[in-house]
């Protein structure tokens, strides 16, 4: 009976070891990505993306300046087929 705790207690401190050791490995790399400059990049764009493809309002570009105060603007997509 004794050999059995000596054994579940080895076991249970060396796991417990190993699996610390583990998370932090886990932890740290996620850290490092999480904090990267190329994931904040992709975030930044795939949310502009997901912004304008919610976004109900046509995008406008100007079509032909009236005079210098004045300019008219036209939906990108009538732009497009003329």
């Amino acid at each position: 009976m004794m050999r059995l705790l000596i054994g579940i207690a080895a076991g249970y401190v060396l796991g417990t070891r190993a699996g610390r050791a583990r998370y932090e490995q886990i932890s740290r790399a996620t850290k490092a990505v999480a904090t990267s400059p190329a994931t904040k990049k992709v975030l930044q764009m795939s949310r502009q993306k997901l912004s304008d493809s919610l976004n109900t309002q046509p995008k406008l570009e100007p079509m032909k300046p009236l005079d210098e105060e004045t300019t008219i603007l036209v939906p990108q997509d009538q732009l497009k087929k003329k």
